[in-house]
């Protein structure tokens, strides 16, 4: 009897000193062929150190043996030494049988350590290798879409769906795909895949991602069935409640949507996105001091977000609360790059309390950026009149009659100042 098939034998019955002293033995005495199968049953018993010693004492005698590096390759990724992993993995040649696995465990390996563009190039370079091997499509899909190039991912997700699968690795094709298509922007595409999904494998991921494709298509009722099915599971999926806010708001059930949103607080007391939302709706419904509580938590919350600035700026504005309105914006001016609407509402809040130079600057600032938007060049020809500035004022309204060459009043405006030769 081999020290191995004692070894093997001694181990079954727990007699590990014993065990022990013939592994030592085998190491010693037993042909390579018996060493490797016992390192192989080793390895699978969960005596990953054992069989590691027998694979590294047969590697000095078979330097170029990929087999035995592939195998120790697995015995360091189980012990979480991915670069003794990638030291075996990138030595193995490339006309070994074992090339194509070895570059994608290493791609696996290089991806789990962040380097993305190194896994990339692996991968790459195994599906030149094998377009149609399967493994190698989905380990391509898998880090497209980790990187989020939903548009690379796609073909080949599609490519494993042509070739009949439905499901690989236990990940739902129909549904990666869908998502793919629906991050890419292709919402038609990506609502046929999520139908294609059974109701069993449909994860609240792809639930919500299925409700945002219908609120993207403005099919707003199928968007509302959708996240409410999707929060009636799952109360606690914050994310769903400001959308579904916005698929009521498409169906003008602005009481509805307010609800919702209140409903969204109580699950996430921080979501300032949520905050903002509420705040600008409490505004349309007529709320004022339900508005300016919402809209401030939400500058509470993020108060570097421009976006938020903004939102409790213009509610600001719509209270005439012009004073507050400088407090908040008044800081930004001496930012690296400011947002136009941040002057223009600056502007109007010292129009209003009638200080037209400092308006008159503001509106100059915003000019370049916002020389085509309608409802700026009317404000500030207001403002040109008010401050007593004709040839200024023709100068926008001449531009703005471009823009919009219904608006009667405008158009009587700027014919007035032309009569009147400015």
């Amino acid at each position: 009897m081999s020290y191995s098939k004692r070894m093997l034998d001694q181990l079954e019955k727990g007699q590990l000193k014993e065990a022990k002293k013939s592994f030592i033995w085998a190491l010693r005495k037993d042909d390579d062929e018996t060493l490797y199968n016992l390192a192989e049953e080793l390895y699978g018993l969960g005596f990953n150190k054992r069989a590691q010693r027998i694979y590294e004492k047969l590697l000095q005698s078979y330097p170029d043996d990929d087999d035995l590096k592939a195998n120790l390759a697995e015995i360091a990724i189980d012990d979480d030494d991915n670069d003794r992993a990638l030291n075996y993995l990138t030595s193995i040649r490339p006309d070994s049988d074992n090339y194509l696995q070895s570059l994608l465990v290493a791609a696996d390996l290089y991806q789990t350590e962040g380097e993305l563009e190194v896994s990339e190039s692996k991968l790459q370079e195994a599906y030149r290798l094998a377009p149609d091997e399967p493994a190698v499509l989905f380990a391509n899909a898998e880090l497209y879409y980790l990187m989020g190039n939903f548009e690379r991912a796609i073909p080949y997700y599609f490519a494993l769906i042509q070739k009949g699968y439905t499901e690989f690795a236990k990940v739902d094709l129909a549904g990666r795909l869908g998502m793919s298509y629906a991050q890419s922007g292709h919402y038609e595409q990506a609502l046929g895949y999520f139908k294609q999904v059974a109701p069993i494998k449909q994860n609240s991921d792809l639930r919500f991602q299925m409700g945002m494709t219908q609120l993207h298509l403005k099919d707003y009722q199928a968007a509302e069935d959708s996240l409410n099915a999707l929060i009636e599971s799952e109360p606690d999926y914050a994310s769903a409640y400001p959308q579904l806010a916005a698929a009521l708001e498409g169906q003008a059930k602005d009481d509805e949507a307010l609800k919702v949103m209140q409903e969204g607080l109580g699950v996430d007391q921080y979501n300032e996105q949520l905050f903002m939302m509420a705040g600008q709706l409490a505004d349309r419904l007529g709320h004022p001091d339900l508005a300016s509580q919402y809209l401030i938590k939400a500058h509470q919350l993020n108060p570097d977000s421009i976006t938020i600035t903004l939102a409790l700026s213009q509610h600001l504005l719509l209270q005439g609360r012009h004073r507050d309105n400088l407090d908040l914006l008044l800081p930004l001016i001496n930012q690296d790059e400011v947002d136009p609407q941040v002057e223009w509402n600056l502007a109007r809040s010292y129009q209003a309390m009638d200080q037209d130079d400092q308006a008159g600057k503001f509106y100059q600032a915003a000019a370049l950026a916002l020389k085509d938007d309608s409802q700026f060049l009317h404000d500030y020809a207001d403002w040109a009149r008010q401050s007593g500035d004709p040839a200024t004022e023709k100068g926008i309204l001449k531009h703005y009659v471009k823009l919009v060459p219904t608006d009667t009043e405008m158009l009587q405006r700027f014919d007035e100042l032309t009569d009147e030769g400015f």
